[in-house]
């Protein structure tokens, strides 16, 4: 039975393995130069591919061929432009099509309608390695390899000097931990060597991005609450990560959303409001409600936190 069952996940392995890519160069693609920071969703609408658009078979648990919701829009004609060096919040309850709107600028699927751009060049007209080594994207739980976590580092930049990952680990707060570890930058990291806690792993993975050094920053923060000096830890380390580039954050932080130059506000796939956040309050519109909803109160609870920790300090 074991023999049998590995077979058929060896299958399975291999038809993913072997599966078309969806997101191909065109054969006239260019290189992306040094971008500024220009980002456009022009018109953008997407729909996920279906069972018959290169998905692999065996994976698929979910609608059937053909049905309505399979050939239904996710995303309905987004219209953003994000000047160079802006922090573009992206706001909203869940599933209404943050993260797959921040999936789309690095290609990691192609738009059904509109264009993306990158300083005037359509995302779909250069090559997939010059567009994403020019985007930096740190996901909400960052996978680390189970390798060194000098080697984690250089992922982004194999070519990264010992000095550069240094200063990029001192940007992102996480230096003195590195150095603290049993084996420093040559620490096994990952799902069997030395566990990190959820705000180090943050910390790491925006040291990953400062290595790389993109001209812009996808980020899906964290909602996961962390304890009051890993907060202060991340907070910091974020500000060293978007300084000077433009970024589009998917975010938990009232201090991200309330820095933002644009906060954009989603529901069912499109873009109910937009603009800073002292108006989108007194709009009274879908973001007062999520302020008073969801931000409001984790704000409070983080608050709550903190004074608890100091009392308990101070008590000691």
């Amino acid at each position: 039975v074991d023999v049998m069952s590995a077979l058929v996940s060896f299958d399975r392995v291999f038809e993913v393995l072997d599966a078309p890519n969806r997101v191909e160069d065109r054969p006239d693609a260019i290189e992306l130069p040094r971008p500024k920071g220009h980002i456009e969703f022009d018109h953008v609408s997407f729909r996920y591919p279906g069972v018959d658009a290169g998905t692999i078979a065996s994976l698929e648990m979910g609608l059937p061929r053909g049905s309505e919701a399979e050939n239904e829009d996710v995303l309905h004609d987004i219209n953003i432009d994000i000047r160079p060096g802006q922090l573009i919040a992206l706001v909203g309850p869940s599933g209404s099509g943050k993260t797959t709107l921040s999936s789309l600028l690095p290609r990691l699927y192609d738009v059904t309608n509109g264009a993306i751009r990158i300083d005037g060049h359509d995302v779909r007209e250069v090559t997939q390695e010059s567009l994403r080594a020019a985007i930096g994207v740190v996901a909400q739980d960052p996978h680390l390899f189970h390798d060194t976590v000098g080697a984690n580092l250089r992922y982004a930049r194999p070519e990264a000097t010992v000095d550069e990952i240094i200063e990029a680990c001192r940007s992102a707060q996480i230096l003195d931990v590195i150095q603290a570890l049993p084996d420093g930058f040559e620490t096994v990291v990952g799902e069997r060597g030395y566990r990190l806690s959820g705000g180090e792993k943050q910390r790491l993975a925006i040291a990953r991005m400062l290595v790389k050094d993109p001209a812009v920053v996808v980020l899906d923060e964290a909602t996961s609450h962390l304890d009051t000096e890993n907060e202060s830890l991340v907070q910091q380390a974020l500000a060293s990560a978007l300084s000077g580039r433009t970024a589009i954050v998917i975010a938990h932080r009232l201090s991200t959303i309330v820095d933002a130059d644009q906060i954009i506000v989603m529901e069912r796939g499109r873009v109910l409001e937009r603009g800073r956040h002292a108006e989108l309050r007194r709009a009274g519109g879908l973001y007062a409600d999520l302020y008073e909803t969801l931000i409001r109160p984790a704000v409070a609870d983080s608050t709550a936190a903190e004074n608890t920790t100091i009392a308990t300090t101070n008590g000691a």
